[in-house]
């Protein structure tokens, strides 16, 4: 997952007893777990929903509980309904690794007809990550601009690229310390357990969306009697970790981004880049030529303009703002769109890269990457001769894996055979996490069920408004109901991806007010998700 930048009752639960199925009452902590000092959060939506924010302070080696201790970010949004009908905590990660959870508290009003009111949310900053302490940063200007062209064509980008990445694992060596040793998949799995623990309770319930269903994957396999609920969405493979993951995701980026080209044909009307996909393609590779030889605006050069590009291999939302960053450059030569959606999604100061570095920091040290530059070399001139948009940018994306400073790990073996039933949920073209990882899962899970967005192109998407997809969930955290799981090796329930906007009707309708954008519609086209 290179970016991001989200059980049925087995214990036949009778609400008079909720709060013990689930686990101790709301709000104390087990015996023998320090308790988290709540207060109110200083984020504002945070605030706005009345949620508690607080520290829990974990080992930093949960081999030695009594060494050197770190602190989680945390907080919650407490449940709503009455105690005697409470459901339990269900602790939330958006995935990344290296993306901050502390506001996916709030995630349980977007459940519809109030199914998330019996639990109090979780979120938290894993460790490393944003408000926990300490958080990881390398090098803040490491995703600066006009870097070299991703494409290794000539031995000096390939030098300099492997010469940069070298030096970023040797910053994340400096900066990290004895932290660069405790970042692997299983220490947050064992921070989850503490936090469990910390709020009293026997069981979790968990949401876990892109590498956050890694996470679900590895709990439900290490402490499947503690796992009550879990909803995985945008499914991790866990027999492809982490450099075959990587070398899948580059065949399904080529394929979305070829999706993505052809709609901006269909709506050549609105933006003016090409009649077919295929010429609108022709066209990207022609303005990422001549951004090789004079970055716009002197900062967003190819490997730039491949990343503003690359949301939308990720998600149909943002799909309009990269077309108009884009056929602003193309029409009318304005830069500053494209440099706004490459500024959002990769800002430049001190302690920027957070998210970066802990990505690495997981990813590098959950399992040995190949020691061989020859091997990456030779894998990512094969992919990238049948995908050639981001084969390169993931590879140099991932490079420091080479030279990371710790050690690495071996993953745990993903089993949910002594797992509660589960709940997936794919779209079918997921380039991020392929529907594969979905089925393969579903496979090691065989209580599991998997709801399928038939044709849909985007990446880890409940509870963005898909009523069949988000009944489903909602159906299943109110009373544990599931669809019925089928025999056969596919989903078990299909349902309508999220729809592609349309661009046209929105113009349509901008005209009906004489052309001025909405206050949402100006937020959008800088806004990805």
């Amino acid at each position: 997952m290179r970016r991001l930048l989200a059980t049925a009752a087995t214990i036949g639960l009778v609400l008079s007893g909720a709060a013990a199925a689930a686990g101790a009452a709301p709000g104390r902590g087990a015996p023998g777990y320090p308790a988290i000092a709540w207060h109110a959060c200083e984020n504002p939506g945070l605030r706005l929903r009345g949620a508690d924010c607080g520290y829990l302070s974990v080992p930093l080696d949960h081999a030695h509980p009594g060494g050197k201790q770190i602190k989680l970010a945390v907080s919650r949004v407490r449940h709503t309904v009455p105690d005697d009908k409470y459901q339990g905590v269900m602790l939330v990660n958006p995935g990344g690794p290296g993306g901050s959870g502390l506001t996916l508290s709030v995630l349980g009003e977007y459940v519809p007809g109030n199914a998330g009111a019996a639990y109090d949310w979780i979120g938290f900053d894993p460790r490393g990550v944003g408000d926990s302490k300490p958080a990881l940063a390398c090098d803040g200007d490491y995703l600066g601009y006009d870097r070299p062209s991703y494409v290794p064509t000539t031995a000096a980008i390939e030098k300099a690229w492997l010469a940069r990445a070298k030096g970023y694992a040797a910053a994340c060596d400096r900066a990290g310390g004895a932290l660069l040793d405790h970042l692997r998949t299983t220490d947050t799995v064992a921070d989850m357990d503490s936090l469990r623990a910390a709020l009293g309770a026997e069981q979790i319930n968990f949401y876990g969306f892109s590498y956050g269903t890694y996470l679900g994957q590895v709990y439900a396999t290490l402490h499947p009697d503690r796992v009550r609920r879990m909803v995985l969405d945008g499914v991790v493979n866990p027999g492809r970790v982490w450099y075959d993951a990587n070398l899948d995701q580059d065949v399904a980026f080529d394929r979305n981004i070829r999706i993505y080209f052809g709609w901006l044909a269909r709506h050549d009307d609105v933006y003016g880049l090409g009649t077919t996909g295929t010429a609108v393609e022709r066209l990207f590779y022609r303005e990422q030529a001549r951004l090789t030889a004079k970055p716009a605006a002197g900062v967003i050069g190819p490997a730039e303009l491949t990343d503003v590009f690359l949301q939308a291999g990720y998600y149909v939302f943002g799909w309009e703002a990269v077309a108009s960053a884009f056929a602003a450059w193309v029409n009318d030569r304005d830069p500053q769109p494209l440099k706004a959606l490459y500024d959002q999604g990769s800002p430049q100061e001190d302690g920027a890269d957070n998210g970066y570095a802990v990505y690495l920091a997981v990813q590098c040290t959950d399992v040995q990457w190949p020691t061989s530059w020859q091997k990456w070399r030779t894998d990512n001139w094969r992919v990238h001769a049948r995908a050639p948009f981001e084969t390169w940018g993931n590879a140099w994306y991932n490079a420091p894996c080479l030279s990371w400073g710790a050690k690495a790990g071996k993953p745990v073996a993903v089993t949910g055979a002594k797992a509660p039933p589960v709940l997936l949920i794919n779209e079918t073209l997921d380039a991020a996490t392929p529907y594969a990882g979905s089925l393969e899962v579903r496979k090691r899970f065989p209580r599991s069920v998997l709801v399928e967005g038939v044709g849909g192109t985007t990446h880890a998407g409940s509870l963005f408004g898909n009523a069949c997809v988000d009944d489903t969930i909602a159906a299943y955290l109110a009373t544990g109901k599931l669809p019925k799981r089928l025999k056969s090796n596919t989903s078990d329930k299909q349902c309508e991806p999220l729809p592609q906007p349309d661009p046209s009707a929105a113009r349509a309708k901008r005209a009906e007010r004489g052309g001025s954008l909405t206050r949402l519609e100006l937020q959008n086209l800088v806004t990805l998700r």
